[in-house]
Order: C-alpha cells, then structure tokens, then sequence
C-alpha cells in the first residue's frame, strides 16, 4: 500500500525484519534513553520517506552524533511529522479507530508528562481497536504485539499522510 511517497508495507517489512534485532547501520540508544523512536524512524526510511536536514528541525541520520532530534526523540519525532511541511515523512493525528498498519502510535505512561515511547503499527483487523492493534517495536522490542498488553494512560495515532521527496 503506497500513499504519497510511503509504502507501509515496506516499513512494515522492515521492522518485521529488525524487530528483535540491531541494524548495524545505525546506532542503538537503548542505554541513552530507548531506541524506540530510532526504530520507528528507520521503518519510515525504509518504506520510502527522505530524509529531512533541516538543521534544527529536521528528521534526519548520518550517525551517532550526526542526526537530527526527531529521529530518536518521542516528542520531537511527533512535532515534525505533524509540523513537516518539506521533503520527508508528514502526518496528523487521527483517533485510534482510525489507525492503518505503516501509522505510528505514540504512548504516554502514568507518571509521565509526556509521550515517551513510539511504537509502529503492523497490523490493525478489521475494526482498529486496542486488542486488535499489533505493533513492532524497539525498546521492549516486540513484533505483532497487542497494542492492549501496554499499561498506558494515553496513546496518540499519527497518521502517515506520505513522504515528500
């Protein structure tokens, strides 16, 4: 399913791939705060989505220290799909019956002030809801798991409207 630039089902292949695993073409933030968001950045990038080199507020990797903030930050990864207007990966915020497998679900935890893990969608069912959402991601790596085995007070489903070149 391609939509403007973005085809889900290869993000969605690649993070099938790389679940349970490391890319060794980029780094791993697991002990520098999750690599959730680095995970999901990087399904983006394989299904199509250009990188943006905006300095500042752009959505890009070269390396470690050679990346821009939302490519490994939960708030900054939301603020610049929701923001981006230029080359890359753009979306909006859509109820959680209105998520599409290649979308990104962003959790909030008790206790937390903010969102503070990004998880990307595999699958929905027919009828989006909690049990029937399956999710891949790192940081507490997961494949095709239940979006409801999650203790969250709150989740945000960003679209992926597509990815400009």
């Amino acid at each position: 399913m391609q939509s403007d630039g973005y085809d889900r089902y290869a993000a969605i292949a690649y993070a099938h791939e790389w679940a349970y695993r490391r890319n060794p073409n980029y780094a791993d933030f697991e002990d520098m705060g999750g690599d959730c968001s680095n995970f999901v950045s990087q399904a983006l990038h394989a299904g199509g989505a250009k990188m943006n080199e905006t300095p500042d507020t752009g959505w890009f990797y070269h390396s470690l220290n050679n990346r821009a903030a939302a490519w490994s930050g939960v708030p900054y990864l939301y603020q610049f799909l929701v923001n981006n207007r230029g080359r890359g990966p753009h979306g909006h915020v859509v109820p959680l019956q209105n998520a599409a497998p290649g979308d990104i679900i962003q959790l909030k935890f008790a206790g937390k002030a903010d969102f503070s893990h990004s998880l990307l969608v595999v699958e929905t069912g027919k009828i989006p809801t909690p049990n029937s959402i399956r999710i891949a991601a790192h940081s507490y790596d997961a494949d095709h798991r239940a979006l409801d085995t999650y203790s969250y007070v709150e989740a945000r489903v960003i679209h992926i409207d597509g990815a400009r070149a």
